[in-house]
């Protein structure tokens, strides 16, 4: 980060994302990491919205996310950021079904500058597939990496597309 340290515009951003002591935000002395992946969030209108802590990434891999066909969903991250700036936050998550992909996508969450405030990143809104030969499990492998290909969580999970709720 010690780049353009002559411009004045990007040591204004800096200063806005990092506030004024950013070495002193530190969330979790005994994580080294930057980012701190906390839960991902199942929204669909109408519906109780469906929360999985990422602490135990066991339980998160034996629980399904289930999806009414065409239905429209977002995902929803909480994260925390320490200790210094991340830039070009990314979530992907690449979609299988019986060994073979189906989707991969990437969405940009943004930078972020360090706060002991959970922050968040909501997905735009995404539609199930539908018809009878979308109906099934999937599995999907998801990760937050950033511009600079820091891997600060993989997990993968399962979403099952039914034809009810």
């Amino acid at each position: 980060m010690s780049a353009g340290t002559d411009d004045e515009s990007l040591a204004k951003y800096k200063a806005t994302l990092l506030g004024s002591s950013p070495t002193d935000i530190i969330v979790d002395e005994n994580n080294p990491k930057i980012v701190i992946v906390k839960s991902i969030t199942l929204l669909v209108d109408g519906r109780e919205d469906i929360r999985m802590e990422l602490d135990d990434r066991g339980a998160v891999e034996e629980r399904t996310f289930v999806l009414k066909e065409g239905c429209q969903y977002r995902l929803r991250f909480e994260f925390y950021v320490q200790r210094e700036i991340v830039t070009g936050l990314k979530y992907i998550h690449k979609v299988s079904r019986h060994g073979i992909q189906v989707l991969k996508e990437t969405f940009m969450v943004g930078s972020y500058g360090p706060k002991k405030e959970l922050q968040s990143y909501t997905t735009p809104i995404e539609e199930a597939p539908s018809g009878l030969l979308h109906r099934g499990r999937y599995k999907v492998k998801s990760q937050m990496t950033d511009d600079d290909d820091h891997d600060w969580l993989t997990w993968t999970w399962v979403t099952e597309i039914t034809k009810e709720w």
